[in-house]
């Protein structure tokens, strides 16, 4: 649809704009009364609503409320105040124009020449674990559209969207006014802030219904802020940063406590850290290098401190890889742990808190890492990865929030049925496969992993790589597969090596191979029905 038509000849020149009036509107209070006080000093009139007006007049003042300029009172809560005629007129009319200005003397409404408002808390909210209507009220209505109504007037309106821009206006205010050029700056900080307000609504809207489940949106909206620039991406030669994303629950949103800046590849690793800790029921603790584990474990039965136990066996996994790695933990951090961590060399720890004694022993490895989830850490709920040219969303891969009920489903095929305790060790084995690049083959002792394969390009190889990680510790071990067995050849190399016990998803063509070979060494072989592949 067209736009109204103009003709450009009648437009006057207007660069510099005395500042005579100003509507001053928001949520974020930060050194409004400096503002006032200077627009309080040159003359200018402050019209003003709600909270703003109140904390404005308290502070000794004058301010005219805009309902005494609208003549109407603020109503339904304050959902309608500023939008009205006598507001938007003074907003929009451009006073370049001759019969604009005819048509606000004829209407009796005063132009603004600065315009101050910043919008209601809408991502905040939402990061305070509001839900529902909540954070519908916070969807500000009157306050983008003063704020777009003012930036596309630019010519004449001065529009502030954030505090961080008062000292400027202030100096325009002591100069005489605002230039055509600081207006036009302004306005597209202004739009920018629309702009990502709207997204952030829309994304809020969007991941409400993703968690409802159904068809996935049509539409997907994504809001990301940069949180930091890094020296550098995967490699030295290309850019990096860290961008935290409305609404996201992870390692983004986690707080450094301390050590080095975080790097691209630090970040990659403490997320698949946390992909291999998040949802395991008892303490538990994984070791990364290079987005894979080398190390999962939880505690030993009866531990002292069940999170320094996690750690130590999830470390004995593998102590030659796990040198320089990042550690997850999915409970509390202790000083027992920290100090094992004494002689062993770390990238980052990540973990939802941390003893007060831990992060002093901490304090004397200046360069170690340690991020703080937020509470809501195991709330994420989607996956998002980029490809070229666009982007792949998907549900996040999770598990039940309990230990056997995970095998409730499953099919034995082969062997003798498991008792809880092996049951429960394989059920570690078959959650933390889903942490290894697939190919992916784990073998496990007491819910610690003693050999991964992963990351080959057959699942033979996985096997056998799995094995000799393991070395004698395989001789009684259970193993996971991440996907089904294609031959018989992978299986047999796990029960060559001692394996008492397999699961994995089946659904090969050659199933009855797979499950022959189990059945004829006597090994039980447990079928899933579902897939955790992780590439």
């Amino acid at each position: 649809m067209a736009g109204p038509s103009h003709d450009s000849s009648l437009y006057r020149e207007r660069d510099a704009v005395a500042i005579r009036r100003a509507l001053v509107s928001v949520s974020d209070k930060t050194d409004l009364l400096v503002l006032a006080q200077a627009l309080a000093d040159a003359g200018v009139e402050i019209v003003s609503t709600g909270s703003t007006a109140s904390t404005i007049r308290e502070a000794g003042f004058t301010v005219t409320d805009v309902a005494s300029v609208t003549g109407v009172d603020e109503m339904l809560d304050g959902r309608v105040k500023t939008l009205h005629p006598s507001i938007h007129g003074g907003l929009l009319a451009d006073l370049r124009l001759e019969d604009h200005e005819r048509q606000l003397t004829e209407l009796g409404i005063s132009p603004f020449e600065l315009v101050v408002v910043n919008l209601y808390p809408f991502t905040e909210t939402v990061a305070s674990g509001a839900t529902g209507d909540d954070v519908v009220e916070q969807i500000d209505i009157g306050g983008p559209a003063m704020v777009r109504a003012s930036a596309k007037n630019h010519a004449n309106v001065a529009i502030v969207v954030s505090p961080e821009s008062y000292p400027a206006i202030i100096e325009a205010v002591k100069a005489g006014g605002t230039t055509f050029e600081q207006r036009r700056e302004l306005a597209a900080r202004a739009f920018a802030h629309t702009s990502a307000y709207d997204t952030a609504i829309a994304a809020w809207f969007a991941e409400g219904t993703l968690n409802e489940g159904g068809e996935l949106p049509e539409h997907l909206t994504i809001k990301a802020e940069r949180l930091a620039t890094l020296r550098y991406g995967e490699n030295a030669h290309q850019r990096g940063a860290i961008y935290t994303r409305v609404g996201g629950h992870g390692i983004a949103q986690a707080v450094q406590l301390q050590g080095k800046e975080m790097s691209y590849n630090n970040y990659v690793d403490a997320d698949a850290a946390l992909r291999a800790a998040f949802d395991m029921i008892l303490p538990t603790v994984a070791i990364v290098k290079h987005a894979n584990p080398c190390g999962i474990a939880t505690t030993a039965p009866n531990a002292l401190d069940p999170i320094a136990s996690a750690h130590l066996r999830a470390h004995e996994c593998d102590p030659v890889s796990a040198y320089g790695g990042v550690i997850a933990a999915n409970g509390t951090v202790t000083l027992k742990m920290a100090e094992n961590l004494k002689d062993i060399f770390t990238e980052v720890i990540v973990a939802p808190s941390f003893e007060p004694a831990a992060l002093e022993v901490f304090k004397a490895k200046k360069n170690l890492r340690l991020l703080q989830l937020p509470d809501d850490w195991q709330q994420e709920r989607m996956d998002v990865r980029l490809v070229s040219g666009g982007l792949l969303l998907q549900d996040a891969d999770r598990f039940p929030q309990e230990i056997l009920p995970v095998a409730d489903s499953w099919q034995l095929v082969s062997g003798e049925p498991l008792d809880d305790a092996e049951l429960e060790n394989l059920v570690f084995a078959w959650k933390s496969c889903r942490a290894v690049k697939s190919n992916a083959i784990v073998l496990a002792k007491a819910n610690a992993t003693v050999g991964v394969g992963m990351g080959q390009v057959n699942r033979v190889d996985s096997c056998r790589l799995a094995v000799e990680r393991a070395g004698d510790r395989a001789a009684g071990s259970v193993a996971a597969s991440d996907a089904f067995f294609p031959f018989a050849d992978g299986p047999q190399v796990l029960i060559d090596a001692g394996v008492t016990a397999i699961v994995q998803p089946g659904g090969s063509v050659r199933d009855e191979e797979v499950i022959a070979a189990a059945q004829a060494a006597g090994v039980t072989m447990y079928f899933t029905g579902e897939r955790h592949f992780f590439h």
